[in-house]
């Protein structure tokens, strides 16, 4: 058993379906690819992130020794190696998984969707809504559709006029599906439970949440990607404008001892910083600068790529500049990032969008 749908879990499902080891890939999402299927790019190379996870999602689906097991958690362990049993909780979709085409007829038909969706779609980080029975991505595995129990009219109030059943010529809407559990028997466990994101609302002083035009780097990602809300071109959210100037400040929750805080380097943020302001020089002509105590680029070609991105792409890489703390005007909505250089004087520089670093 696999714990984990991310691209480690992936990957390990693969290679052990491929020596023919039968396999349960077990994910809590309602989809499989982890948070790599949100990324636009790969460094230090800038590949396709979906060319290079798509052929494996696919494979995993259609592996005959891989079972998946998506919207499910593991929630008890028995045993011991090589004689496991796990107890395996499955989340219900309200939807027939077998019948599902995953047309998206529903999705349409959902009072709650279209112009007035209000229900922030996870997947987008809530850059975008949806309704209450989606399709999470346009690549998901599996690609069916699911109900938010929560949001959903029908199953919260009794009241909606059940339009998605309507719609789904297959017959595939179950409003009464249920939680239900299964103990399978598995010689070992991998745990590939992937990362999560630090919440940067924990960051008072850079105003995350309060400012429209401060977003996380996960939320910078989904803006600057082809498959994102705005199809890669990059806006500022307070007016949809083009921003003229993007500050990115690093080390965003890491490598402090504030309260809430990680001591330690994420060891990615650098490197993604600089890829991410690649990209965007690519498509715009726009200021770029960084801001960072030190470079910590792991990797092989990783320092040459920071290099790349300062030397050919003119990115200002400002050392040793620890932000102290962002101010917004209320009527520009521009943001004035307040840091103390390398030779310990006090700047303000104005910026239209800021993307915090945060691992």
């Amino acid at each position: 058993m696999v714990i984990g749908g991310g691209i480690a879990g992936i990957q390990a499902s693969l290679d052990l379906a491929d020596r023919d080891i039968h396999v349960y890939l077990v994910e809590k999402d309602p989809t499989i690819g982890g948070k790599m299927c949100r990324l636009d790019k790969t460094f230090p190379t800038n590949d396709c992130s979906a060319c290079i996870l798509s052929p494996k999602l696919a494979d995993c689906a259609g592996h005959p020794n891989v079972t998946v097991l998506s919207y499910s958690e593991v929630v008890k362990v028995d045993g011991e190696a090589g004689n496991f049993k796990v107890t395996v909780k499955k989340k219900p979709r309200y939807v027939n998984m077998s019948s599902c085409t995953g047309c998206g007829d529903c999705v349409n038909a959902c009072v709650l969707g279209g112009e007035k969706a209000k229900i922030p779609d996870e997947f987008e980080y809530g850059l975008v809504n949806r309704g209450a029975i989606y399709i999470p991505h346009a690549q998901a595995v599996p690609r069916v559709a699911l109900i938010d129990a929560e949001h959903c009219l029908m199953i919260s109030k009794g009241k909606c006029g059940k339009k998605c059943e309507k719609a789904c010529m297959k017959g595939a809407i179950n409003f009464e599906d249920k939680e239900t559990e299964e103990v399978l028997e598995v010689g070992s466990i991998i745990a590939a439970a992937g990362f999560q994101l630090w919440d940067a609302g924990i960051a008072t002083e850079y105003g995350y949440g309060r400012f429209d035009n401060v977003v996380t780097s996960m939320e910078y990602e989904r803006m600057m990607c082809a498959s994102g809300p705005d199809h890669g071109h990059i806006k500022c959210p307070s007016n949809k404008e083009d921003p003229k100037k993007i500050a990115y400040i690093q080390c965003c929750g890491s490598r402090s001892e504030k309260k809430g805080w990680k001591k330690y380097c994420s060891s990615v943020c650098c490197t993604y910083a600089a890829k991410q302001a690649i990209i965007t020089k690519e498509h715009s002509d726009v200021q770029e600068d960084i801001f960072f105590m030190d470079i910590r680029s792991y990797g092989k070609e990783f320092e040459a790529y920071i290099k790349r991105a300062e030397s050919q792409y003119k990115i200002n890489m400002h050392r040793g500049a620890r932000v102290s703390h962002i101010e917004e005007d209320p009527v520009t909505k521009q943001l004035t990032v307040n840091y103390t250089d390398k030779d310990g004087n006090a700047v303000g520089a104005v910026y239209d969008l800021v993307v915090l670093s945060i691992g």
